[in-house]
């Protein structure tokens, strides 16, 4: 029998996952509506419970419990996989002005996607506002919410310099740190070649390692992984507060589609030079996979493989490219943070104009380069934009709270937009170079999976 891809087992259950996760809320609805609460929360507490949380020490949360474990799987070889990648493909670029030239080629392209997603964002916002889509939400029943404290954005500078490595080290929020290390460790392995040799060589073996531990994961546990955040996803989630900001939910989710979708595409057709046909079809797995786990952290190994296997991109330039756009290059969360701030000035009542629009759009540039890949992460950091722009009446906060309500789904597909877009860097940058290996890039995807698969 045929093997079937891995980009259609994905997409299998990304499918089944939705299905079932839209399955159990409209069953939720119903029980809730009838007075029948106490059979939904036995529902939950056997299968969607967060066990972590106070008040279910008793609950089971068995598809929880599976998208957990899946998650953490993906999330324990994160750092050494950032570190080991950076530090060897510093190490390996001895010409100090091509690593300067492909710094500056990789920020370059972050910028220039970037810049498009907030000039959409800005435009189709500025156009709703205007037009008073969002106008006469209904917030009277929701408390104000004061969310994270406000802080100065360049913060983000600060924290990218560790005073302790172990500390850095230690967790996954601190990866921009990481990033830095492991630049100072390339860079001084490359100044003295000779002598870290047996360091260099420890380093692509842990290297070897997390790559086979990925394969792993991605290849055999990746679908029912998926299934199990899809469903929990939904199945948790409520519509209480979906229909008030139905227009900010429509705008967000419509935006972030077409710039995944059709953006993307035509920067590789008019940037890169290249056709987005097969671009698209091998990067939709990451895309799902980015959706389901919402976390770009998470979804970091499978990009790396599929850029560099499927779409021929160099693996010293990709393993640069990634984990720094991990980072700092967040499409996706700018897009989003535009249109939530723009949708909680006009709740809150703030006059916006043209050049508030535009002081907007650098806040969200800005706050979206410290945005942890992580989930939800996004909406929180949106208070800084915020805080930036004055927005911190009770109505504005109100809206605030809207958004973190119901925020959940949109910042999946938020993490579809960020994962793809560091992809399209790596490969912008590996064309500019000479690297990209063409004809790997143009073959058809099920014969490079039965190449790179283990």
């Amino acid at each position: 029998m045929k093997k079937m891809s891995l980009a259609k087992k994905m997409l299998i259950a990304m499918v089944l996952g939705l299905a079932c996760g839209i399955m159990f809320l409209m069953l939720r609805e119903n029980l809730l509506a009838n007075g029948n609460g106490e059979l939904w929360n036995t529902i939950n507490s056997w299968l969607f419970a967060d066990i972590s949380a106070a008040g279910n020490e008793n609950a089971v949360g068995i598809v929880y419990i599976i998208g957990q474990i899946f998650v953490r799987l993906l999330q324990v070889v994160i750092v050494p996989m950032v570190f080991c990648s950076i530090a060897l493909a510093i190490a390996n670029m001895n010409d100090a002005k091509k690593l300067g030239r492909i710094a500056a080629k990789t920020l370059g392209s972050f910028l220039l996607t970037s810049a498009l997603a907030l000039a959409l964002a800005g435009f189709v916002g500025y156009y709703i506002y205007k037009a008073g889509y969002f106008s006469g939400v209904d917030i009277a029943s929701l408390n104000a919410s004061t969310g994270t404290t406000g802080a100065n954005p360049l913060k983000v500078l600060l924290d990218a310099f560790p005073v302790n490595i172990t500390a850095a080290f230690s967790s996954n929020s601190s990866i921009l740190a990481v990033v830095v290390c492991a630049v100072g460790v390339g860079l001084a392995m490359g100044f003295i070649p000779n002598k870290t040799q047996t360091f260099k060589k420890l380093l692509e073996e842990i290297s070897d390692i997390v790559q086979v531990i990925l394969s792993f994961i991605v290849h055999h546990l990746a679908p029912v992984g998926v299934f199990a955040l899809l469903t929990r996803t939904f199945a948790a989630y409520g519509i209480d507060y979906l229909l008030p900001a139905l227009t900010y939910v429509i705008t967000t989710v419509v935006l972030l589609l077409l710039f995944l979708i059709f953006g993307y595409a035509l920067v590789v057709l008019i940037v890169g030079k290249l056709n987005p046909i097969p671009f698209v079809k091998k990067i939709a797995k990451v895309a799902i996979f980015g959706f389901s786990t919402s976390s770009s952290a998470a979804a970091l190994g499978l990009n790396q493989q599929t850029t560099v296997n499927e779409l021929g991109a160099s693996e010293d330039i990709a393993s640069f490219v990634l984990p720094l756009g991990m980072t700092i290059n967040m499409n996706g969360t700018a897009i989003m943070q535009v249109i939530a701030a723009i949708f909680i000035a006009s709740v809150g009542g703030y006059e916006l104009t043209i050049g508030s629009i535009f002081t907007i759009t650098v806040l969200a540039l800005v706050a979206s380069v410290g945005t942890p890949a992580a989930p939800g992460a996004g909406a929180v950091i949106l208070f800084t934009v915020l805080t930036g722009m004055g927005f911190a009446n009770d109505p504005a906060l109100m809206a605030y709270s809207l958004i973190l309500a119901i925020n959940r789904p949109i910042e999946m597909l938020v993490t579809s937009l960020n994962v793809v877009g560091d992809s399209v860097a790596a490969i912008l940058v590996s064309k500019s170079e000479g690297t990209l290996d063409v004809a790997v890039y143009n073959t058809p995807e099920a014969k490079v999976e039965e190449v790179s698969e283990i």
